[in-house]
């Protein structure tokens, strides 16, 4: 394990030709970031070409391809095996997240002690804008039954952006191969008792016309895993 503290992102993408340029932009303008592994879910637009426009420009940048388009989890698990880092952020290329956040986030992060750096878009007075009410209503639920199953009050289960450390994080493993990955992660580092610190952070949710990707369908498929991965094992 790196012996100083550093942090790297992984940032999942797929069909993000429109946002992904500025998406890396603010995320190299933050000093803090020593690392960033971009990951093409087999993109069919132009996002390939235009990641690897960026890492001829940035030593920090560095791009890999799945080998079937299999979901974020996947992504992710890729990613995680090219990070040199002591911790990392997954930052999904979409911009519903503020970069900008993330060293109020790193501020969390000790090598003393071991935790998960949640952000929350429910706590706090951050600004925030949704979309749909359904996904802001459906977090809302999901998110209380999670926190009842696990015994562990959590503000936010459905948030895409965390911070771990590494080798905590290839420890407790991930197998997940879709959105459901924060339903697994947040699960077991419950379980391994980790505590999960929740910091407050600003969100801006998009139209499904700009590309949306997270349906109705994902969110059952988010509660059916909230059971696998509780405490209960209730589906095991």
């Amino acid at each position: 394990m790196n012996k100083s503290k550093s942090l790297g992102v992984i940032v999942p993408f797929f069909n993000e030709e429109k946002f992904l340029n500025e998406s890396i932009e603010r995320l190299l303008k933050l000093d803090i970031i020593d690392q960033v592994i971009l990951v093409d879910d087999c993109s069919t637009d132009t996002s390939y070409s235009i990641a690897a426009e960026i890492c001829k420009n940035n030593d920090k940048v560095s791009i890999t391809k799945t080998t079937a388009n299999e979901g974020k989890g996947n992504a992710v698990k890729l990613g995680l095996g090219l990070i040199t880092t002591s911790h990392v952020i997954i930052h999904d290329a979409d911009l519903e997240y503020f970069p900008e956040d993330i060293p109020e986030m790193y501020e969390n992060v000790s090598l003393e002690k071991n935790n998960l750096i949640l952000g929350s878009r429910t706590i706090g007075s951050k600004e925030r804008t949704s979309l749909y009410f359904y996904t802001y209503f459906g977090n809302k639920i999901l998110t209380a039954i999670f926190s009842i199953l696990n015994n562990y009050r959590v503000s936010d289960i459905a948030s895409c952006y965390w911070m771990v450390n590494v080798q905590s994080l290839n420890e407790i493993g991930i197998s997940e191969k879709g959105f459901a990955i924060e339903v697994e992660v947040l699960s077991k580092f419950i379980k391994n008792n980790i505590p999960i610190i929740e910091v407050p952070i600003r969100y801006e949710g998009r139209s499904y016309e700009d590309g949306k990707k997270i349906k109705l369908k994902d969110g059952i498929k988010i509660f059916l895993k909230i059971l696998k991965y509780s405490k209960l094992n209730l589906l095991n």
